[in-house]
């Protein structure tokens, strides 16, 4: 019996997905397993107990990836399970930023006593005219689960569209339009397109990537969106760009004090995944991996740990080891197996950045006196039995 611990409210479509070999707990401490939306884990103590993360979603700043690495506690996310939510929302507000639409809305808010305001309405429309979005130039930074969406989608709105990913996956190559192009400098992106929307992750090298100078590169009108972290721009250059005209609207799904009320730019409550469907889908991807873990000790879409599946396991044992990724450290495992007599039938090592995870299936279950040694060897986070 494994328990789970519910850190924000969770989609019952995903809930539902757990068996009779699971139970929802009250007390952290007790839970293998913990799910996980928006609440910070920065400042707490990680139960010994607690084998994985499952953060349903994307993002993961919330969760203390290195600090889980070393206890070898597993962190998932769900990547594309709310990807259709942020892409519609994306397109949203590219409509909202060329059409004016917010300004308009307020305008007949602040005219609702009017009786004649459909006179005065077409008097007053040319201050909110815009344009279409046909025949614009999209530029797609980031070609993940929802870049590839959007740039589909704008396709069928007649925009010509540029995407900059030099890390596109062949699942994305696979799904995206033959009409994109791909361009290898994102330099190309800012000077060419009219309308850029930004979908990286939130890292050392991406954090401010929109700030003045890249800004400055940009065609004079250009609408810039950002639906993937707020720290992924320098707001305050794009304020001052707004100001002076360069930059036509921001459009940005995160408030915060910097741009929230302030002119040029709309700003969206952090609404890109609040869809029943987007809750569903990622409650559904994060409940999956953590009973595929929980049960089998394979490990998908985690972001401190590398990608390893050995399927059901049908020998007698399996053991999980979590360690440094250092040489050595599969002969010292292989040793301790051997010197008990113990034969191993199948292994998988995989490693990413310091980190590595070794799982291997025996013809006898491995015993504590074995588990202790493989615990002592310097280098080792964690082992567990899996079976």
């Amino acid at each position: 019996m494994f328990q789970y611990y519910c850190l924000n409210p969770i989609s019952k479509v995903g809930l539902d997905n757990f068996n009779e070999n699971y139970a929802k707990t009250d007390d952290i401490n007790d839970a293998e397993g913990v799910l996980v939306r928006s609440a910070s884990m920065h400042e707490m103590e990680l139960p010994e107990k607690m084998l994985c993360v499952a953060r349903a979603g994307a993002g993961v700043n919330n969760i203390p990836l290195d600090k889980c690495a070393e206890k070898g506690i597993v962190v998932f996310n769900t990547p594309g399970a709310n990807a259709n939510g942020v892409k519609e929302l994306v397109i949203a507000g590219m409509l909202l930023a060329a059409r004016d639409v917010v300004g308009g809305i307020e305008w007949v808010k602040e005219n609702a006593a009017d009786e004649n305001i459909a006179k005065t309405a077409e008097k007053e429309k040319k201050n909110f005219a815009g344009t279409e979005l046909a025949g614009k130039k999209l530029g797609i930074i980031g070609l993940g689960a929802i870049g590839v969406k959007v740039a589909n989608i704008a396709r069928h709105f007649g925009m010509e569209v540029y995407g900059y990913d030099p890390y596109l996956s062949v699942d994305a190559a696979w799904s995206l339009s033959r009409d994109v192009k791909h361009v290898i400098n994102v330099e190309e992106i800012y000077k060419e397109c009219d309308f850029i929307t930004i979908h990286v992750p939130l890292l050392d090298s991406t954090k401010g990537m929109i700030n003045k100078d890249a800004i400055a590169m940009m065609k004079d009108g250009v609408i810039l969106l950002n639906f993937a972290r707020d720290l992924l721009a320098n707001e305050q250059d794009i304020l001052d760009a707004i100001e002076t005209g360069k930059v036509r609207r921001y459009v940005s799904d995160f408030p915060n004090p910097t741009t929230a009320g302030k002119k040029g730019v709309i700003v969206i409550p952090h609404l890109g995944a609040s869809t029943e469907e987007s809750e569903d889908n990622c409650a559904v991807m994060a409940i999956n991996e953590m009973k595929d873990y929980l049960e089998n000790g394979n490990i998908k879409n985690s972001v401190n740990y590398p990608a390893c599946d050995m399927g059901v396991c049908a020998q007698a044992g399996r053991v999980a080891i979590f360690h440094k990724n250092i040489a050595n450290m599969i002969t010292k495992f292989t040793a301790c197996f051997g010197d008990n007599g113990i034969n191993i039938t199948d292994m998988m090592n995989k490693s990413r950045g310091e980190v590595a995870y070794t799982m291997m299936d025996l013809e006898s279950p491995a015993t504590e006196e074995m588990i202790a040694k493989l615990s002592s060897i310097d280098g080792v986070f964690r082992v567990r039995v899996v079976k």
